[in-house]
């Protein structure tokens, strides 16, 4: 009691205190001509100043006063933390760096449909603007929706589910015959993952005939840069739960995933993996993960592998491609620092037109986590 009515009377000192300074001031610059208002001289705003602060500090201590009784029948408490989301903005600091690209995406009509703006999307969220700020409007939809959906992850996936203005190719014909290996030829995905061919490949059968022997239990997995969810199809059809990671470049990757009745999570390389700590059994990196990430960003996401994948869990790095000088200097010294025990690590030349001319060579490493720190 005593306590409050000492902050109270502190309090009633500072605001006459303001009060008296604020009316010398005026007083002692009262001129009839002309009605201009005089500078604050700098000592009197450095004493308003700390007396405002002293008042904001003392009203954060000032205990709040009891309610009532009538009041504490009615008072709902608000969680803390709900109070603390209210003052989050949900946009990413890296929006401001493309002011442009920002102004053509939120350049919409509130609760109307949305535009048909996914490349800008796209373009912002690969540029590090991720999480995208939030919109009012619709979602859009096709103007025919299929009767039914795939009842396998390689069944035929119908096109008209799908909206295709963004894209080039209108169809999934078109995306086959320009680049069979895009993933979007379910004929051709089918026996992904299962053959070897080279010391580079590491079918699935094979994986979990090792993860068997070394009494590993494979059940939650992370697919990094999955295209169309080939891998993460596989694996379900050994009960194995995988997620895929991936972008709408150019193909609608991100819907195929969906149809296939998969888990697509729309994020890039750079995105701090929406994954709690310590609790996938196998991390996947394929093609997206190669030498054009910048070494930084590369450390960055191998730890941020490491802090997700479970004590046992397994990193797999599926033909990794880079300068084979590279590889021996600066990315085989950088996974070696996780520690990791080597299960498996492959290199061979990579023998297409630009592997051949920029001395680039594959990698597939499966590497596991260490069981305790």
């Amino acid at each position: 009691m005593g306590f409050t009515m000492g902050l109270n009377l502190l309090l009633l000192v500072a605001m006459v205190a303001t009060n008296i300074l604020s009316l010398y001031h005026l007083s002692s610059n009262i001129q009839s001509k002309p009605p201009v208002a005089p500078p604050v001289p700098d000592h009197l705003l450095h004493q308003l100043q700390t007396i405002r602060a002293t008042i904001n500090h003392l009203t954060r201590l000032q205990p709040p006063a009891p309610p009532s009784a009538k009041a504490k029948k009615s008072t709902v408490t608000i969680p803390s933390d709900l109070l603390l989301y209210t003052h989050l903005s949900p946009i990413a600091s890296s929006c401001k760096d493309n002011p442009d690209l920002l102004h053509q995406y939120m350049s919409y009509t509130p609760f109307s449909l949305c535009p048909s703006d996914s490349s800008v999307a796209e373009s912002l969220i690969l540029r590090g603007c991720h999480p995208l700020p939030r919109r009012r409007c619709f979602s859009r939809t096709p103007s025919s929706i299929p009767t039914s959906l795939p009842k396998t992850p390689f069944s035929t996936i119908p096109e008209k589910a799908l909206l295709w203005n963004s894209y080039t190719c209108k169809s999934f014909s078109c995306l086959s015959r320009s680049n069979p290996n895009l993933g979007f030829d379910m004929k051709v995905e089918q026996s992904r993952f299962l053959d070897f061919k080279s010391d580079l490949d590491l079918p699935i059968p094979q994986f979990l005939q090792l993860t068997k022997t070394s009494k590993s239990v494979i059940r939650l997995a992370l697919d990094i840069g999955g295209g169309t969810g080939t891998f993460a199809a596989q694996m379900k059809l050994h009960n194995v739960t995988v997620v895929t990671t991936t972008m709408n470049l150019g193909a609608p990757y991100s819907e195929t995933v969906a149809l296939r009745g998969l888990v697509p999570l729309h994020v890039p390389l750079q995105q701090r993996l929406p994954v709690f700590d310590g609790v996938l059994d196998l991390v996947r990196c394929g093609h997206a993960v190669n030498r054009w990430i910048p070494v930084t960003m590369m450390e960055f996401l191998l730890f941020d592998v490491d802090r997700v994948l479970r004590a046992g869990g397994y990193l797999w790095l599926d033909h990794f491609f880079s300068k084979r000088a590279d590889l021996e200097k600066v990315f085989q010294p950088l996974i070696w620092k996780l520690n990791y025990k080597k299960v498996k690590w492959a290199v061979a030349n990579k023998n297409d037109a630009s592997g051949v001319k920029n001395g680039e060579v594959y990698l597939t490493a499966l590497l596991q986590k260490p069981l305790s720190r």
